[in-house]
């Protein structure tokens, strides 16, 4: 436990992380990478070159010193960070390592500011949220392990399959390389896959949402073809253009918070944009799998009808479900004429879309896309913790807070 002096002083640091942290942040990667590169092998390159991490590790620290004395209020960021981890096989020893060039960090950016009493006061503080982080991520490991079909940190798939899905989009077929059998998943979860691609120093880890409903001999991830001369383009183009059947992959086992929830009477809309759709899907299929009584509305959302993937396969599933709609539109002229609306989603097409307010909503694409979108369901009518979103990559935060205005559009 936290003595009571320790706990102030790490509070009345808050105002200063909320401005400087990034500019922490930024140093403590710095020097961390300088003084074990061998840790470029975890943490993702891209992430890192955007900006991503630092930003979302900043927004971390600085609710870790707002919350300090209710620990309990970070729980579920804890546990969605956590999962990350427990993808990455980042395990308990790394911690002392992260708390070193934290401290570093802190009293390189804040010069005399950082007084020993606050860095003694962080340094206590850090170790009581490491072990909050090891003791939930124990579980997962374990968990992760002891399941049927379930392994420790990455395991050899082959994949058994490549499906072209749109000029974008390519599906792999992943089948344990030992015979096994795999690991269920809850539609939603993602897996990393772990690639070493020929003249890069560094082994890179790139997480992948789950594209099929579970229960098959196979996963199935879905990737978007980036653009190569986007970081995050690296590993996406190697899978495209060098990785196929009867290759060899790594694979750490199914995680992830961002899930379908067992609810047998209210109603579900799953909205996507772009590569967004991959959990989606997942969660459409299983909803059919299942024969659902519920009501299903599939909101999908794309640049143009070229990079539209799995149009066959949520008619398919939505065939199989007693109430089941399904929209899409594009953002390019060219289709204005295809699909149930174009460019931006309006608020008055989820008003007439989303069944009621009581529908349970997921949301996943872009983070402006999921701004938008979730700003106009809480517009609507749709209560927060009825939305749940997932990102691609490390959390940021999203301004979804309702604009008042007298527009009714």
């Amino acid at each position: 436990m936290l003595s009571q002096k320790t706990i102030d002083i790490v509070k009345s640091t808050a105002p200063v992380l909320e401005v400087k942290g990034q500019e922490i942040t930024t140093a403590f990667y710095k020097l961390l990478f300088s003084n074990h590169p061998e840790l470029l092998n975890i943490f993702n390159h891209a992430n890192q070159s955007q900006g991503r991490q630092q930003t979302a590790l900043a927004n971390t620290v600085y609710a870790a010193a707002k919350y300090i004395d209710q620990l309990e209020v970070l729980v579920p960021a804890v546990k969605q960070i956590a999962h990350k981890h427990r993808s990455l096989a980042i395990k308990p020893e790394h911690y002392p390592i992260v708390g070193k060039y934290l401290l570093e960090a802190i009293k390189e950016v804040l010069g005399e500011a950082a007084t020993d009493e606050i860095i003694n006061a962080w340094a206590e503080a850090y170790g009581e949220i490491a072990n909050v982080f090891i003791s939930v991520e124990k579980a997962m490991y374990t968990e992760a392990e002891e399941q049927e079909g379930g392994w420790v940190d990455f395991k050899d798939f082959i994949v058994d399959d490549k499906k072209v899905e749109s000029s974008v989009i390519t599906s792999f077929y992943l089948k344990p390389k030992d015979g096994g059998k795999v690991a269920r998943f809850t539609p939603g979860q993602y897996i990393t896959i772990q690639v070493s691609i020929p003249g890069e120093k560094y082994i890179m880890n790139r997480q992948y949402s789950l594209s099929d409903a579970p229960g098959k001999d196979y996963y199935r991830i879905s990737v978007k073809r980036e653009a190569e001369c986007n970081p995050i383009g690296k590993v996406s183009n190697f899978l495209h253009d060098d990785v196929n059947v009867g290759d060899t992959i790594k694979v750490s086992a199914p995680a992830g918070d961002f899930v379908l929830e067992s609810n047998p009477h209210a109603p579900i809309t799953l909205i996507a944009g772009g590569v967004g759709v991959t959990p989606m899907i997942s969660m459409l299929k299983t909803l059919a799998d299942q024969k659902a009584e519920n009501t299903v509305t599939f909101i999908q959302a794309a640049k143009n009808s070229e990079m539209h993937a799995f149009m066959d396969e949520v008619s398919e599933a939505c065939s199989k479900l007693g109430d089941a709609t399904a929209y899409f539109g594009y953002d390019d002229d060219d289709d204005s004429s295809a699909g149930d609306f174009q460019g931006y989603i309006e608020k008055s097409f989820l008003r007439q879309a989303v069944p009621s307010s009581d529908s349970i909503c997921y949301v996943c694409g872009p983070a402006k896309f999921m701004e938008s979108i979730i700003r106009q369901l809480k517009e609507i009518g749709i209560s927060e913790d009825r939305i749940h979103y997932e990102f691609f990559g490390p959390a940021m935060t999203l301004n979804t807070e309702p604009v008042e205005t007298g527009a009714n559009n």
